[in-house]
C-alpha cells in the first residue's frame, strides 16, 4: 500500500526553506497612506477652525490699556460676525451683528498684513464728535469708564484731514483743523465703522487712518486665554511672570 505523501506545513517549507515575506511592502504603504490621511485631515480641520470659527491674537501695544494689556493672548470668535473665504470677496454670514462697544480684530486699510484690535465706537448712520477728549455720539456725551486719559497735550495731525469729506453741520471744511482730542462732527456712511483704542492718547485708530469697511472685520475678541508680563526684564517671563488673574477673563 503506497504511503500518503506529506504536505508541506507552510509556504516556507514548500519553497525549500526560503523565508517569504507576506505583503510587508503593502502593509508599510497602507500605514503611510493612513498617516498621510490623518495629517491632511488634521490640517484641514485646523484650517477650517482657524478660518471660520476661532482665531488667536496677541496684544503687542498699549493702545487698548487697561482693557487689554501687552502680553494678553486673546480668543477671537470669527463665527459670530461671519468670515471671508480666503482669496475671495465672499463672506459667510455670522449669527450676530457687530454692536457699539464690541472689541474687534480687523484688517486696517492703511497697512497690508497687519491685524489690529480696537473698540467699535460708530456704526453706519451715527454722527461722532470729540470735544476736549469727551466723545459725543449722535449729539450725546458718552460715559466711557474703560477709557484711559493722560495729560499729553493735544495736537493737530494732518492725517486726520480725511474727515473733511464726512463733516456735517456748519463746519467749513476749508477751515477744519482736527486734533487728537477735538474733531468732527462726522457722519458714518453705510458699510463703514469707526474704531477707537481705549488708551485714547496713544492709539493709532480711525481718527487717523479713517473709516473701516465692513469686509475688513475679522472677529469679536471674547476672552483672554493666557497672559504674562511681556515687558518684564526677568528671564523666561512667560513662565515667571504669568498674570493668572487675567486668564479666563471675558473681554467687554
Amino acid at each position: 500500500m503506497a504511503k500518503k505523501q506529506k504536505q508541506p506545513r507552510d509556504k516556507e517549507a514548500a519553497e525549500g526553506g526560503r523565508p517569504v515575506k507576506k505583503g510587508s511592502g503593502g502593509q508599510e504603504g497602507s500605514a503611510l497612506a493612513e498617516w498621510t490621511k490623518s495629517i491632511l485631515f488634521a490640517a484641514a480641520l485646523f484650517f477650517f477652525f482657524r478660518t471660520f470659527l476661532i482665531q488667536t491674537f496677541v496684544i503687542t501695544s498699549g493702545s487698548m490699556e487697561n482693557t487689554l494689556l501687552v502680553g494678553d493672548f486673546l480668543l477671537v470668535n470669527r463665527a459670530a460676525i461671519g468670515s471671508r473665504i480666503p482669496l475671495t470677496d465672499v463672506r459667510i454670514p455670522g449669527y450676530s451683528s457687530v454692536e457699539r462697544g464690541d472689541i474687534l480684530v480687523f484688517d486696517p486699510p492703511h497697512e497690508e498684513d497687519l491685524k489690529l484690535v480696537k473698540r467699535l465706537i460708530g456704526v453706519p448712520g451715527d454722527t461722532l464728535e470729540m470735544r476736549g477728549k469727551t466723545l459725543f455720539l449722535n449729539g450725546v456725551a458718552q460715559e466711557e469708564p474703560y477709557v484711559v486719559i493722560t495729560e499729553y497735550g493735544d495736537q493737530f495731525d494732518g492725517t486726520m484731514l480725511w474727515q473733511r469729506e464726512y463733516l456735517v453741520g456748519n463746519t467749513d471744511p476749508a477751515e477744519y483743523r482736527p486734533s487728537r482730542d477735538s474733531w468732527g462732527p462726522i457722519a458714518i456712511p453705510d458699510g463703514h465703522y469707526f474704531m477707537l483704542g481705549d488708551n485714547r492718547d496713544t492709539s493709532l485708530d480711525s481718527r487717523y487712518w479713517g473709516l473701516l469697511e465692513g469686509w475688513r472685520l475679522e472677529g469679536r475678541a471674547v476672552a483672554i486665554y493666557f497672559s504674562y508680563e511681556k515687558e518684564s526684564f526677568k528671564p523666561f517671563p512667560w513662565i515667571r511672570e504669568i498674570r493668572g488673574s487675567r486668564i479666563g477673563t471675558r473681554i467687554r
